[in-house]
C-alpha cells in the first residue's frame, strides 16, 4: 500500500484540496482509497460532508487505543458515499493529543503500525496533515512512502516550504532510516500575476530535484466541490484543476514505481504502465495492409504477465 502524507507548515496552501482531489482520481481509477484527517480543524472531514460530532469513532479514538488490532483500526474507519473511498475522520480532541501521548513509548510510529494492520485492504492511503509540527505530523511523515508538499506560489508559502524541508532534515538526523522522499507541488498558480511567476522561478532554482514540473492552477471549481462535499473529479473531471491533479497522480505513481516498487499494487501500477503501452506508436500497415488486431492482444497479454510478476 502506498502512503502519501500531504504536509506543509503553512496553512491555506491547498493541503486538504490536494488530498480530496487525489482521492477522487484514485477512486475514479478504481483504486481502494483510505484518507486520514489528522488536522484537529477537521477540514477534510467537513470537505466530504461529515460532521465529526456525528461520527462514532475517529482518529483520536485510534491514537488513544492501548492495543491496536485490525478490528480496532477498522472500527475507526467511516465509509463515504463514494465506492472504495473511506475516511478516518478527525476531531477537535486531536488538539490535545501531544499532551495525551506524552511519555508513551513509540509515539511517533502509532500511525505506521495502524496502516500495517490494514495494508491489504487499500491500494493507497492519503494523509492530510496539520500545519503544526507535533506528534500528528511526525506520525504521518514516518508512515509515508512519499510526502507531497503543496506550496502556494507566493512568498509566505515559500517560507513554509523552507520550514518543512528543515523538518525532513531534522528527522533524518534523528533517525538515519527516516529518509523523506518528498515532492514540491506548486498550487494556486496564476500565470497572469507576477507573484506567481516569480515564486515558480524560485522553486525551479532552489528545489529542482524535488519539484513537480507542472502546477495546480487557480480554479473556482475547487471551492464549489468543497461546498458540495465531493472531490472536484465528481463535478467536472475535465476542468483544468481536475486535469492537473490527474497529472500529479500519474507523476507520483511513476515516481513510486522507481523508489518503492514493493509498496505499489498492480492496480495502482497499471495507471501508468497501461498508459505507456497506449502511447507506444503502432504501425497501421504491414506489407501495405492494416496491422491485425492480434498484435494488440499480444501487448495486452504481455501487460497481464508483467502485472502478475509485480504482484
Amino acid at each position: 500500500m502506498l502512503v502519501w502524507a500531504i504536509a506543509s507548515q503553512k496553512g491555506g496552501v491547498g493541503k486538504t484540496t490536494t488530498v480530496a482531489s487525489l482521492a477522487g482520481w484514485c477512486q475514479k481509477e478504481n483504486l481502494r482509497v483510505l484518507i486520514i484527517d489528522t488536522d484537529p480543524h477537521a477540514s477534510l472531514t467537513s470537505y466530504l460532508g461529515f460532521d465529526y460530532n456525528n461520527i462514532e469513532k475517529n482518529l483520536y479514538d485510534l491514537y488513544t487505543q492501548t492495543d491496536l488490532t485490525k478490528d480496532s483500526v477498522q472500527s475507526c474507519i467511516t465509509h463515504t458515499n463514494f465506492p472504495n473511498l473511506d475516511i478516518i475522520a478527525s476531531s477537535m480532541t486531536l488538539a490535545t493529543i501531544d499532551r495525551k501521548l506524552s511519555g508513551r513509548a513509540g509515539v511517533g510510529r502509532i500511525l505506521s503500525k495502524t496502516l500495517e494492520l490494514i495494508e491489504d485492504d487499500y491500494d493507497i492511503a492519503l494523509i492530510d496533515c496539520p500545519p503544526v509540527l507535533g506528534a500528528l505530523m511526525v506520525n504521518a511523515l514516518v508512515a509515508s512512502t512519499s510526502v507531497l508538499v503543496p506550496t502556494q506560489t507566493e512568498f509566505l508559502a515559500l517560507k513554509g516550504l523552507e520550514g518543512m524541508v528543515r523538518t525532513f532534515t531534522i528527522m533524518n538526523k534523528a533517525d538515519g532510516k527516516c529518509a523523506i522522499n518528498f515532492t514540491v507541488v506548486p498550487t494556486m498558480y496564476d500565470k497572469r500575476t507576477k507573484a506567481s511567476r516569480t515564486s515558480l522561478d524560485f522553486l525551479k532554482a532552489h528545489y529542482k530535484n524535488n519539484l513537480w514540473e507542472e502546477q495546480i492552477p487557480v480554479d473556482t471549481l475547487f471551492r464549489e466541490s468543497s461546498q458540495r462535499g465531493m472531490p472536484i473529479t465528481m463535478l467536472d473531471e475535465k476542468s483544468r484543476g481536475a486535469v492537473a491533479y490527474h497529472n500529479l497522480l500519474k507523476y507520483q505513481i511513476s515516481k513510486e514505481l522507481e523508489q518503492n516498487p514493493d509498496k505499489i499494487s498492480p492496480a495502482a501500477a497499471a495507471i501508468v504502465t497501461l498508459e505507456k503501452v497506449e502511447e507506444e506508436p503502432v504501425p497501421e500497415k504491414v506489407n501495405g495492409e492494416k496491422k491485425k488486431s492480434e498484435d494488440i492482444e499480444i501487448v495486452a497479454d504481455a501487460m497481464g504477465v508483467m502485472l502478475e510478476e509485480e504482484e
